[in-house]
């Protein structure tokens, strides 16, 4: 290929990028699959590897990659960037409507722009002839600081302006069930965008697991996290986080004309940008009251923080003529929502230790009814979270709540402490076992090592094994694992084994039907294959993937449990950190004891190895890394899956890796990997495309994205391209 030719496939592939990207974020109507986005994404990839020239700023590729930054330079705001007055209840709201009457007569023809409120932080994007050249935070409203290198990651902000005019089918009514369309078809020679960058709460509970479980600090609320987020140094970190952009006004503009802030949620629409599908406009203003009823009824269903809507005066020759008053705009209220932060008491700090012996810190206050919601415990995440808000038992806390999040404590009241509060510190023991806690230096987490005893790691443990993922034992849970280990039927796995129906006796619950079916299915399980084994003993570091390489390499435990570090590692996608732990599991006399119970008690794992059924030979040569769970194939499905079309999975990401196959609640190790070595991200329904299998389960989900970052409990079509 040419040079001419070279430089008319890369703008090609770029409008196309950006088409594509248009479509999904703003049009909610892809075009193409994951799997066909991914691959010219890699096109593109690859020819600005091999010819660096070609390389442009606002090229879909470059999204990450600056240099870190020592400070951010300071920013005056061309038109301040205002804040909002507030109303509490509709008397606060007709009242504000009847100061705009008096101020533009009350003959005055009005219609109103009500916007939810979103909680996150304010910004301003410059483009200058359609291209993104400053973005700055509100700061204190007259001067922000210079974030555009950090801006750049955030995917759903255009690099490029789209041109409006691009696709014929875009909507031009402006009725109160639509998001506008415009008729406007040129891109403006100068626009500042305005909006808010923003977290979604699983988004946001997600990614303070993942710090947690890394030893760094923790974010009290998605607010927070977003501005921590956008505020990086290394922009590199900032790409890693689950940000994005909803735009929400327009400031300083040239080359186009727009009289309202309804043409505006158009243009900006048309331009490129994502823009809350609740914006709603009204002449009516009863209508609007009523909508802002109806939308807040719907709080606890959002994907993201919103504290209120926002209601605009809509013609713009009458938000000059309002004016402002103070820092506050006249044209624009903020009718906010009941908070659904609360204050309650804290009574007491319990601890509960996990399965590797993780022991950590809860709240127990006192019971207080949240959107609805009776709660009794929050999460305090750990001792330094605890130790930096200097909350003490005693103290009254503020407590939050949004969506399905778990509660979590913000801190606490000082001016309401009456010198009758308690420091709280880590124990130095296991509450349960009484073993001295260990600490790494350099974590946060703090452990029980009585890995052989303490009974709550023992619970734990056993819930691992039986699990579906495991062994699978049908017929044992949380419940019943705590009855066994209490009436120390139980004492490790290997016990599990040695139930007879004798030791039900007396138990409520336990009939004579659910006994027998039990047992057998314990029976059942001592030919579960070797992969389902290694997954159950709970080795740390080795989960499904893992196994299953181990067992297809070793094929016993035995081999395995004498395999050297070098050896695992050999293996494709075997990484130190699960190699040393394997050795180190077995290393223990504990371990090695328990292996022989189950030997004894006939636990004969089927020996496997990697041949599977092949039906096409669509994967050839292709490697997948799995993380998250995805809708509707376990990961073992999925790898069956993948191995019947000749591919392979491996348990790690490494320059040889082809697709990174993520699902909800991703592992950051993984997912920061992949962005670092340019791996695409696929997610199920990309996987299926790739095979040509339609979909087995679909629960009336809209298409899922690549996906975005990490994440705890989020629906797949909660997740976004990083890669734009």
């Amino acid at each position: 290929m040419n040079q001419d030719d070279l430089v008319q496939r890369v703008t090609t592939l770029r409008q196309q990028l950006r088409d594509h990207n248009y479509r999904y974020y703003v049009l909610d109507d892809p075009a193409v699959s994951d799997a066909e986005y991914d691959m010219l994404m890699r096109d593109l990839r690859s020819i600005e590897a091999a010819h660096p020239e070609f390389v442009t700023p606002d090229s879909p590729t470059q999204r990450v990659g600056a240099a870190p930054s020592d400070k951010f330079a300071k920013v005056q705001h061309p038109v301040p960037m205002y804040s909002l007055g507030n109303a509490f209840d509709e008397h606060d709201l007709r009242a504000w409507r009847e100061r705009v009457l008096r101020l533009l007569g009350a003959d005055a023809k009005l219609a109103f722009v009500a916007e939810p409120k979103i909680d996150g932080l304010a910004i301003a994007l410059t483009y200058e002839n359609g291209q993104f050249v400053r973005g700055a935070t509100r700061g204190d409203g007259e001067i922000g600081e210079d974030v555009t290198v950090n801006l750049r990651t955030i995917a759903s902000i255009p690099l490029v302006l789209h041109d409006p005019g691009t696709f014929a089918n875009q909507s031009t009514e402006t009725t109160n069930n639509s998001i506008p369309g415009t008729q406007i078809s040129t891109i403006p020679s100068r626009i500042e965008v305005r909006g808010e960058v923003y977290m979604r709460t699983a988004d946001f509970a997600a990614l303070n697991q993942r710090l947690a479980a890394a030893g760094e600090r923790v974010a009290a609320n998605p607010r927070n996290a977003a501005a921590g987020s956008l505020r990086q140094k290394d922009p590199r970190v900032t790409s890693t986080r689950p940000l994005r952009f909803f735009a929400y006004a327009v400031g300083p503009f040239e080359g186009v004309q727009i009289q309202s802030q309804w043409e505006a949620l158009g243009l900006l629409r048309a331009l490129g940008f994502p823009i809350n599908a609740d914006a709603r406009q009204f002449g009516d203003f009863e209508q609007a009251i009523q909508y802002c009823h109806t939308w807040m009824a719907r709080r606890n269903t959002l994907l993201y923080e919103a504290d209120g809507i926002v209601i605009k005066v809509d013609r713009f020759a009458q938000q000059a003529e309002l004016g402002v008053v103070g820092r506050d705009p006249r044209w624009a209220i903020a009718f906010k929502f009941p908070a659904q932060e609360v204050t309650s008491k804290l009574l007491d700090i319990v601890v509960n230790v996990g399965r590797t012996g993780v022991v950590t810190p809860n709240a127990v206050i006192e019971p207080i009814n949240i959107g609805g919601v009776v709660v009794r415990n929050a999460s305090l995440h750990n001792a330094d979270y605890i130790a930096e808000r200097d909350i003490r038992i005693g103290d009254y806390v503020t407590v939050k709540r949004a969506g399905d999040v778990i509660p979590y404590i913000i801190g606490p009241i000082v001016a309401k402490r009456d010198s009758n509060e308690q420091l709280w510190k880590m124990p130095e023991c296991c509450p349960v076992c009484n073993t001295p806690l260990d600490r790494i230096e350099g974590e946060v987490a703090y452990r029980c090592p009585n890995f052989a005893i303490c009974p709550a790691q023992l619970v734990r443990r056993i819930e691992h094994f039986v699990s579906r993922g495991a062994m699978d034992i049908v017929g044992i849970g949380e419940k019943q694992v705590q009855l066994f280990v209490d009436r120390q039927l139980v004492k490790d796995v290997s016990d599990l084994y040695r139930l007879r129906a004798a030791d039900f006796e007396g138990m409520e619950g336990f009939g004579e039907r659910r006994i027998r079916n039990l047992l057998t299915a314990i029976e059942n399980s001592k030919s579960q294959p070797l992969s389902r084994l290694i997954t159950g003993l709970g080795i740390r570091f080795v989960g499904t993937v893992a196994a299953q390489a181990f067992a297809e390499r070793f094929g016993s435990l035995d081999a395995l449990a004498t395999a050297t570090e070098e050896q695992m590692t050999a293996i494709d996608g075997i990484g130190p950190a699960a190699a040393g732990s394997v050795v180190q599991f077995f290393s223990l006399a504990y371990n090695r004891v328990l292996i022989q119970k189950l030997k004894d008690v006939g636990v004969q794992p089927v020996a496997q190895s990697s041949a599977t059924a092949k039906v096409s030979n669509a994967l050839d040569g292709k490697t997948f890394v799995i993380t998250g769970a995805l809708p509707s194939l376990s990961r073992d499905q999925a790898g069956d899956l993948i191995a019947a079309h000749g591919g392979k999975v491996t348990g790690s990401v490494t320059k040889k890796t082809s697709y990174l196959l993520i699902g909800a609640d991703p592992g950051g190790n993984k997912y920061n990997k992949a962005v670092e070595l340019g791996i695409p991200q696929i997610d199920e329904a990309g996987l299926l495309a790739l095979v040509n299998t339609p979909a087995t389960h679909t629960e009336n989900k809209e298409p899922t994205p690549s996906a975005e970052h990490d994440v705890g409990q989020f629906n797949t079509d909660n997740q976004m391209r990083l890669d734009l």
